[in-house]
């Protein structure tokens, strides 16, 4: 097990922790695979309910690894296609995962820690927080993050925000959709247990359709999201979890996953 991505559960909470505060928790290869690992096993874990992605030390993640950036100089084209490919598929695996990934950003998260935000479900940030899709400044472009983050802050944002470089506040970051609560530093850890008590208040199977659904009905037009949306309904609230979530409400009792 990789000791720069460390992986705790408690009660049905999952801690994925980027673990080289010495390098503000900067990607390479080994971090890349850690954290794909991760999240495929966490994914398909029944035991767990929630997971939260965070950074030790004084920033979430500060972006590319300076040492690897470097050895990239040296890479053929097919060379630095298979790397970018490996970092797509850990951004889509993050993105994809059927539980609900928080957030914990403090710090910084620029460029591909920026990245990691984008496909988190909810992101509570720490005030004082620098973001910033920073490639450009590099002479590179953000690339294998770009297509999670259009999703998340649209391309009018990006417009502005991939070809400056520019770093920018938690405040912007809530403004264009990459951030959805900024808290004091001192609050930021209660703000994530206030998150995590939502979602263990709501039926699991129900939040991992829900993301799902959210994914499908994206890449549907209306006539396909008609029936999708109607064929998933019918689903759920035929489902053991929707009849129990249902019938709890009606004879107002807690449901059997609050127990």
């Amino acid at each position: 097990m990789s000791t720069d991505v460390i992986v705790s559960i408690e009660g049905g909470d999952a801690r994925v922790r980027l673990a080289r505060p010495q390098v503000r928790n900067a990607f390479n290869a080994e971090v890349i695979a850690a954290l794909t690992s991760a999240f495929e096993r966490l994914g398909s874990d029944r035991a767990v309910r929630s997971i939260v992605l965070s950074g030790e030390g004084a920033a979430f993640c500060g972006g590319a690894d300076v040492n690897w950036l470097r050895a990239s100089l040296a890479l053929a084209h097919a060379e630095n296609v298979a790397e970018a490919s490996a970092m797509s598929d850990m951004f889509r695996t993050i993105d994809r995962c059927g539980k609900p990934v928080v957030a914990r950003v403090h710090g910084a998260a620029l460029g591909g820690g920026a990245g990691l935000a984008a496909v988190c479900d909810v992101v509570v940030a720490a005030e004082g927080t620098l973001f910033g899709f920073t490639e450009v400044k590099l002479g590179i472009i953000p690339a294998v993050i770009s297509p999670f983050v259009i999703a998340k802050i649209g391309a009018s944002n990006a417009r502005a925000l991939f070809l400056t470089g520019e770093r920018f506040d938690a405040r912007r970051a809530q403004a264009i959709g990459l951030v959805h609560e900024v808290v004091a530093p001192g609050d930021l850890d209660a703000a994530v247990e206030r998150v995590l008590s939502e979602l263990r208040s709501a039926g699991p199977q129900a939040v991992a359709a829900a993301k799902q659904l959210i994914f499908d009905v994206r890449a549907a037009g209306y006539d396909d999201s008609r029936t999708l949306t109607a064929e998933a309904i019918a689903r759920q609230r035929t489902s053991p979890e929707g009849q129990e979530g249902l019938l709890a409400f009606l004879e107002r009792r807690k449901a059997s996953w609050l127990r």
